[in-house]
């Protein structure tokens, strides 16, 4: 179901805290807060629709925020106790819900309304690049969709640009684990989000229909931006 922004809780009147900027705790602890959207939340219809942006934003993306932070203040906490054996046991929370808040970031950077400019294709240094390494936009988006398709469970395809290797690579990732944890090298410029959260109210089980459409809202721009700078 469709709802505009009319319809929703304005971005605005959430007041979150932009991107970067951090929350300090009474210790001292630097911790993360949810990042701003750059768009409203129906900006993205009728590709996504607003119910689902604002549930994607303020439930899931927040949740993972606010886990993170649990997470990094109970370390802190063991590590001023010298207490190695819940620290080990935090890594799996850290990993899993500093992986939310790092790949869900990135997911709203790589959307934008199609009077933003969302949808048109990557030109430039990119789209060259894509050419070359996957013969076509058309040939990249089909990759894309079949890793997207196929990944069981839950997770992420990216289109990453490999540093070391000085070329374009897709990944897949399951659960929340972030591109990095494919290769170091790694950079990702374009993260498709296929959990279920993502698309289920509006395309129920049919993960293709949601991968085909999504293309129409992908930012491009940022992409290409991403790309220029880790590749000078």
């Amino acid at each position: 179901m469709a709802l505009s922004l009319r319809n929703l809780v304005s971005r605005n009147s959430l007041a979150p805290l932009p991107i970067g900027r951090l929350l300090l705790s009474t210790r001292g602890l630097q911790t993360f807060s949810l990042p701003d959207l750059p768009y409203d939340y129906g900006a993205l219809e009728p590709t996504i629709s607003g119910e689902i942006m604002m549930l994607h934003h303020q439930k899931h993306h927040q949740t993972y925020v606010t886990n993170y932070n649990k997470a990094l203040e109970q370390l802190d906490d063991a590590m001023n106790r010298g207490d190695p054996s819940t620290v080990v046991k935090l890594q799996s929370a850290l990993k899993f819900n500093g992986g939310g808040h790092i790949n869900h970031s990135i997911f709203w950077k790589n959307l934008a309304p199609v009077n933003e400019g969302g949808g048109e294709p990557p030109r430039g240094s990119l789209g060259w690049a894509i050419d070359t390494d996957f013969g076509s936009l058309e040939s990249l988006k089909q990759k894309m969709n079949a890793e997207g398709a196929a990944l069981q469970g839950s997770g992420w395809v990216w289109l990453g640009v490999d540093k070391e290797l000085k070329r374009l690579v897709v990944e897949t990732t399951a659960n929340q684990d972030p591109l990095v944890t494919k290769g170091p090298s790694l950079v990702p410029l374009i993260g498709l989000d296929v959990w279920e959260h993502a698309y289920y109210l509006q395309y129920k089980n049919v993960k293709p229909d949601y991968l085909n459409n999504i293309w129409k809202v992908i930012n491009w721009k940022y992409a290409s931006n991403v790309y220029e700078k880790e590749s000078a």
